[in-house]
């Protein structure tokens, strides 16, 4: 006699990697869309709205920094990119460790289809930003919501094994190289386009010569929104969802990096600020030095950071995934420090083409081997249900270099000059260089 038995229901297939990196992809290029247009804004608002109000005097105090810079008045509206850079990447210090908290206790999917949404009605706003305040809302809003990064960070910790989260954490620096190129094209692109021209009906309500930027940006949310909702699976187990939920919360992000126990995952996240500090203010004069030795039209300038882009996608893409399993997480670190004092020594001194180019391959091995493997040593250091918490820690360390180094740079760069900022950047870089000898390889 046979016993029937009903056959067991079908295990879910893990979520891929591929659905994240299109997700992070997506979100990119409607974050960097912007990035070539802010020259351009503030021509467009002071047109509008002179020297007065919220504008007038944000302008005056740009103005008042770059005359104790000691810059001309190129350097304004650059400056005044990089403030609302900088805005933008404070929020997302101070919001970045509660987003990953909030993800470990509900988890992934949840929250980023909430920061999605949250980011897509930033842009929605930026679309009929007639007036600078509303502009400065929308970034504002876009700053608080971009909890995304983070999130989907802790869920290639959560699809991928210890032996290869480096692998992981290195397409993640593809998705950045993908979208740092993908975006700012379609920003220069939709330049062209001006909205108020084509339809005067709409400049009633707020609509602007950015709005075809805006649009774009907006499509690109809803688009992501609905890829994450039909393909996006949950990665986060019950269990770890319930450790997460046991343990206190700690929402000032400076607080939270020094409640983390594990002093490995600390002394991780000290190295990622010093050297995203280190990098961010050398990224942002690299235009100036390239206009300043060898009178670089702004295509020639394009053509660095698509090259510095391509460098990050072969060096994360396929340098990283070949040498870790080889040499370790640890190793391969301190070759990518290594790789940037390199870089900056470079970059510093040199007086040809050929050796400035040198440099940003130096630079592309540099930022690629540390990012890549920095992450992924905190993910490993760190157990299943803390991912979001910790790697929302590292994101928002990085978010406040960001913040702090171009700004930084800029006043070092015009002051003192080019070679005292990159030999600062190099003396800078030793904190890191430190640091990551006193890291453990970690177990696999």
């Amino acid at each position: 006699m046979t016993i029937a038995t009903s056959p067991a229901p079908p295990v879910a297939k893990p979520l891929s990697l591929g659905v994240i990196f299109l997700t992070l992809i997506i979100d990119l290029v409607g974050f960097s869309i912007i990035f070539p247009l802010f020259p351009a804004m503030l021509d467009y608002y002071l047109g509008r709205e002179g020297h007065a109000g919220l504008l007038g005097w944000l302008l005056g105090q740009v103005e008042a920094f770059a005359a104790l810079a000691g810059a001309d008045h190129r350097f304004t509206p650059v400056l005044f990119g990089g403030l609302l850079g900088s805005l933008y990447s404070f929020l997302q210090f101070l919001t970045a460790p509660a987003w990953g908290r909030l993800s470990d206790r509900i988890g992934r999917r949840p929250v980023l289809l909430l920061s999605v949404a949250g980011t897509a009605v930033s842009y929605l706003l930026w679309f009929f930003a007639g007036s600078f305040w509303l502009l400065l809302v929308a970034r504002l809003a876009g700053g608080v919501m971009s909890g995304n990064l983070a999130v989907a960070t802790a869920a290639v910790a959560d699809v991928t094994s210890r032996e290869n989260r480096a692998r992981g954490m290195g397409l993640i620096g593809v998705a950045f190289g993908l979208g740092f190129i993908i975006g700012p094209g379609l920003g220069g692109l939709a330049s062209a386009y001006d909205f108020p021209s084509r339809h005067p009906h709409l400049a009633g309500y707020g609509v602007n010569p950015f709005s075809t930027a805006a649009l774009i940006a907006f499509l690109c949310c809803l688009g992501n929104l609905g890829w994450i909702y039909g393909r996006f699976r949950e990665t986060l187990t019950p269990a770890a969802r319930a450790a997460a939920a046991a343990t206190p919360r700690v929402r000032h992000p400076l607080k939270a990096l020094f409640a983390i126990v594990d002093g490995r995952v600390r002394r991780a996240n000290l190295l990622y600020y010093f050297f995203a500090l280190s990098f961010s203010a050398v990224e942002f004069s690299l235009t100036f030095v390239a206009a300043e030795r060898f009178a670089y039209t702004p295509r020639q300038m394009t053509a660095i950071f698509l090259f510095l882009g391509a460098g990050s996608i072969v060096t994360q893409g396929m340098l990283v995934r070949r040498l870790v399993p080889r040499l370790g997480e640890r190793r391969v670190l301190l070759a990518g420090l290594g790789f940037m004092l390199a870089a900056l020594f470079t970059l510093g001194f040199a007086t040809t083409q050929p050796v400035f180019y040198a440099g940003l391959v130096a630079l592309s091995l540099g930022s690629g081997f540390t990012n890549a493997t920095i992450s992924a040593l905190i993910s490993l250091y760190s157990g299943a249900g803390e991912q979001g918490q910790v790697l929302g820690v590292f994101r928002s360390l990085g978010s406040l270099a960001r913040a702090v180094g171009p700004i930084g740079g800029g006043l070092f760069y015009w002051w003192l000059g080019s070679q005292f900022l990159y030999a600062l950047g190099g003396a800078l870089l030793l904190a890191p260089l430190a640091l990551g000898l006193r890291l453990p390889q970690p177990e696999k």
